[in-house]
């Protein structure tokens, strides 16, 4: 009898199971401690020949489970449709969600937590003191990153290959007279917010509304990035650099630091 991919009995079954098991274990040679692999590390680490590896990679990286910069690989935030184990690894928006809180009491404003999805940010923890901009923010809503405060500080994160790579595939475009959009431009910007540690973003993404952002690490890696996003009315670009950034680092400190234990 034949099974529903054409074979027959158990021995097509057992060779799907085994594509499937070692499809996981090329997702699961990378970790905190190797983030980024070329292919004869995935192969090494995996126990797979180099061509067996270069299948596996090449379907993840059609699938969008791991990005490339042409030499190296590395998962994406896209493993969250495998049943949320790359949220699940790092206990992310359980860790976060107290820490939010406590800085939205301090400074009054919402705060939230993103991760990065190709040109995308994608929330993943939030606390919102009011409605500032006219979409409803929840977990799970996307903003084009290089729109954003959060997208920018995960984007500076990146090698410059792939974020310039990123941006060209997302096609930045302006969503209010001041958004920055120009490819040089935007490469250039995120220079700058990696080298300052920091991202402000001044009624780019819509008008009225400013907001900053810090990255998160785990074990040297940037795995996130968190905000405070505040009316253009109540905070000038100086206030925030002044009063709203130590403030948000410390927030940033302390996630890190229940990351490190989880």
């Amino acid at each position: 009898m034949e099974g529903p991919a054409g074979g027959t009995g158990a021995e097509p079954r057992s060779e799907r199971v085994q594509a499937f098991a070692r499809g996981l274990a090329v997702i699961r040679c990378f970790d905190a401690e190797h983030p980024e692999l070329g292919l004869a590390d995935v192969a090494r680490r995996t126990g797979m020949a180099r061509a067996a590896a270069r299948r596996f990679l090449l379907t993840l990286l059609d699938l969008g489970y791991v990005s490339t910069d042409g030499h190296t690989f590395r998962l994406t935030p896209r493993v969250l449709d495998l049943g949320y184990s790359y949220l699940s690894s790092l206990s992310l928006p359980e860790l976060a969600q107290p820490h939010l809180e406590r800085l939205s009491a301090q400074v009054r404003e919402s705060c939230s937590v993103s991760v990065l999805d190709g040109g995308d940010i994608v929330y993943v923890a939030r606390v919102a003191t009011r409605r500032i901009m006219a979409a409803t923010i929840t977990v799970g809503t996307r903003f084009p990153a290089h729109a954003t405060s959060m997208g920018r500080v995960l984007l500076a994160a990146l090698e410059p290959a792939e974020a310039a790579a990123r941006l060209r595939d997302a096609r930045p475009r302006a969503l209010t007279q001041r958004t920055l959009h120009e490819p040089e431009a935007l490469l250039a910007e995120l220079v700058r917010v990696r080298d300052q540690g920091f991202a402000l973003v001044d009624r780019e993404l819509e008008d009225g509304v400013r907001s900053l952002a810090v990255p998160l690490h785990r074990r040297g890696a940037v795995v996130a990035a968190v905000n405070v996003s505040v009316p253009a009315s109540r905070f000038s670009t100086a206030q925030m650099r002044r009063d709203l950034l130590p403030r948000l680092r410390t927030c940033a400190r302390a996630v890190e630091d229940d990351l490190t234990r989880g």
